[in-house]
């Protein structure tokens, strides 16, 4: 550590004596020319011609010189500056830049002065909502991160410790809410990764308690998967006499099997009715890549009958005397339970499950092409790498072929395992 008590930069430096004292500090008078008063270990006080009073530090860091700007008297006193003189030579000890300290310090300070955990995750939901997730998906992360701020919401993100988080995981399971105790694990993994990029913690303690909350037994949503089940659903649909617009909404999921919430978000700028194609905006979609949806004729005979009943109005199913906003969540689900089925036998998401087994079980198509229409993504690294074509041309074909097949079962025909054919490609209006 290096003192500087000569001339340093043209400005002349006092002599006499180690040390300040609040007395010399406070009296020191402006002169002709800047002075310094040193109160050693490179401490300083700076008074300029104009009478302003700084403190700084000159130190020596991997052989270089350099001077610490550490306040201005009388904000800072004399205790304070060698306080912070010592937090400088620890640093320096710790091989620690001062200098490039002061700069991280700069962009973190900010965020560290806001570093409770809830504070922390309504920052991480602003920039989800920046980053366009649907508002659907920010309802179900904001309501389970309201499980976690009677516990942890107040504390310093940095502070918490696992077995405090697992104690609040804990307790949500005593409810009997498996499943929202390990989702709830998951998205506080998130706030914390996102509080370690922030400057606002140093790991991510949710990893530590893998294993440790119970896993919930898999229950898959409830869905109609043979043909004859499927025939009584299709002509109980057919027999609705609910709202109009929740009646064309059933009518419209078996030969689409959208995800239930882009089928009521959906809009009428995302159809092309010249191409007979729905293409479902990226924001929308899970997997959060546009999704296209061939057209049936059976479906554009079905959108043109709402067209007449919603077509001045954004979306397709608008909510029952709210027109500027899509139908409720449950709608459909309600709609099911109303003509008899049950939470058991069948839900809005079932008519994916019911779309993807048939369309399986008829052994006509690729299943790449399936999967390609049902919206999911590949997961093997390799076979996404080859399926770039997407098997549009054999959705086109596919999706009529569906919708001829709906009308067969809706008739109820019997329909012989394989015995259904596709129809020729020059069929089909592309």
């Amino acid at each position: 550590m290096t003192v500087f008590d000569g001339t340093f930069d043209g400005i002349k430096t006092d002599r006499g004596g180690t040390m300040l004292t609040d007395l010399a500090v406070r009296k020191a008078a402006p002169r002709e020319k800047a002075y310094k008063l040193s109160d050693g270990g490179g401490l300083y006080l700076l008074v300029t011609a104009a009478g302003q009073r700084y403190w700084r530090m000159d130190y020596r860091f991997a052989d270089k010189r350099a001077t610490a700007a550490i306040g201005v008297y009388p904000i800072v006193t004399l205790a304070e500056a060698r306080a912070k003189r010592l937090e400088i030579k620890k640093q320096i000890a710790e091989g620690i830049n001062p200098a490039a300290k002061r700069k991280i310090d700069k962009i973190t300070g900010p965020l560290a002065n806001v570093n409770s955990f809830r504070a922390v995750a309504e920052e991480w939901l602003d920039k989800a909502r920046r980053e366009g997730r649907a508002e659907v998906t920010l309802g179900k992360l904001k309501w389970l991160l309201e499980f976690a701020y009677p516990f942890i919401g107040d504390r310093k993100v940095r502070d918490i410790t696992a077995p405090e988080l697992l104690a609040g995981l804990r307790d949500v399971e005593k409810r009997g809410h498996y499943e929202t105790a390990r989702r709830l694990r998951s998205t506080c993994g998130q706030v914390f990764r996102y509080a370690i990029a922030t400057g606002r913690a140093d790991r991510d303690i949710s990893a530590d308690l893998r294993g440790a909350i119970t896993v919930p037994k898999v229950t898959h949503r409830a869905a109609i998967t043979t043909p004859i089940e499927a025939g009584v659903l299709l002509r109980a649909i057919d027999a609705y006499s609910g709202y109009p617009v929740t009646h064309a909404a059933l009518r419209l999921a078996p030969h689409v099997f959208a995800r239930p919430g882009e089928l009521r978000h959906a809009e009428w700028t995302e159809f092309d009715l010249t191409k007979n194609i729905w293409t479902v905006p990226a924001e929308k979609t899970k997997m959060r890549v546009a999704h296209r949806v061939p057209l049936s004729r059976q479906v554009l005979v079905i959108l043109a009958e709402l067209r007449a009943n919603t077509g001045n109005h954004r979306y397709l199913f608008p909510a029952q005397g709210k027109r500027d906003r899509p139908m409720c969540e449950n709608t459909i689900n309600l709609a099911l339970r109303r003509m008899g089925f049950d939470s058991k036998t069948m839900t809005a998401h079932g008519f994916r499950a019911m779309a993807s087994t048939l369309l399986n079980e008829l052994g006509h198509w690729n299943p790449d092409a399936i999967e390609r229409q049902l919206g999911h993504a590949e997961s093997d690294d390799v076979r996404r790498a080859y399926a770039r074509g997407e098997h549009w041309e054999e959705r086109i074909r596919m999706m009529q072929s569906w919708s001829d097949y709906l009308d067969q079962l809706r008739s109820g025909a019997k329909i012989l395992q394989g015995s259904f054919r596709k129809p020729p490609s020059a069929a089909i209006s592309r």
